[in-house]
């Protein structure tokens, strides 16, 4: 079955998922999960899944997740079917004996991993259709379901494309503020240049100036005593 035909009943609505474009359903068309499938969410992907699971005839929950060390979200998901490992029928807890009780776990595989690849972009990386065990379709009515829209990973290959577009213009709008700013800085230190010259100019101007008034009054000084030496004689 290719990947329009599995892609929604005549319930739903299709646009052209091989070139690309992203494509949503009602749940009313529920599909089977297949690996390359694109979520906008962590949550998105559960309720799929869960939902797929209660067409099929199955419980879906959460196996396991695994955290970012950098800022602790969520980077990948496993959903599975509820019967999936085993349960040991009796267990011993500080010596207290838990009572048994009938085990859920039947080893089933069927399994969906997804892993975040970016931002909004939560992708099937594997999934394990098969189970060991019969399904029990529930025939009760269906809840009201919101819409859900996902994409097939052929669309992210365009997508980088345009980020770059995206980031070359960043890099070129700020080289050319950068390039103002150096501008705008060559102008303002040739104009500090200017004017420490002028500083250091008028600085050595008085420093002659009160070298010169400094030899008067000492010449002055000397005319003064000599005067009064020649009166006293």
């Amino acid at each position: 079955m290719d990947l329009e035909t599995r892609a929604c009943d005549a319930a739903g609505m299709i646009d052209d998922s091989i070139g690309g474009e992203l494509f949503g359903c009602e749940i009313e068309a529920i599909q089977e999960p297949y690996e390359g499938m694109v979520f906008e969410s962590e949550d998105v992907a559960k309720f799929f899944y869960d939902e797929y699971a209660r067409r099929i005839g199955f419980i879906s929950r959460i196996v396991s997740s695994r955290r970012s060390e950098r800022d602790g979200s969520f980077i990948s998901r496993k959903l599975a079917c509820n019967k999936e490992g085993f349960n040991l029928n009796s267990r011993k807890i500080d010596r207290v004996r838990i009572r048994k009780r009938h085990s859920q776990r039947e080893g089933c595989m069927a399994m969906m991993l997804v892993k975040r690849q970016k931002p909004g972009k939560w992708i099937v990386t594997k999934f394990v259709k098969d189970h060991n065990h019969p399904m029990v379709v529930n025939c009760s009515k269906e809840r009201p379901t919101p819409a859900y829209s996902f994409q097939s990973s052929k669309q992210l290959k365009k997508e980088p494309k345009r980020e770059n577009d995206e980031k070359d213009k960043k890099i070129q709008e700020l080289s050319s503020e950068l390039n103002r700013a150096n501008r705008r800085l060559a102008a303002c230190q040739e104009q500090l240049s200017v004017f420490m010259k002028l500083v250091e100019d008028h600085t050595q101007h008085l420093t002659g100036t009160v070298s010169e008034i400094v030899n008067n009054v000492k010449e002055l000084e000397s005319e003064e005593k000599e005067l009064l030496m020649s009166d006293h004689r």
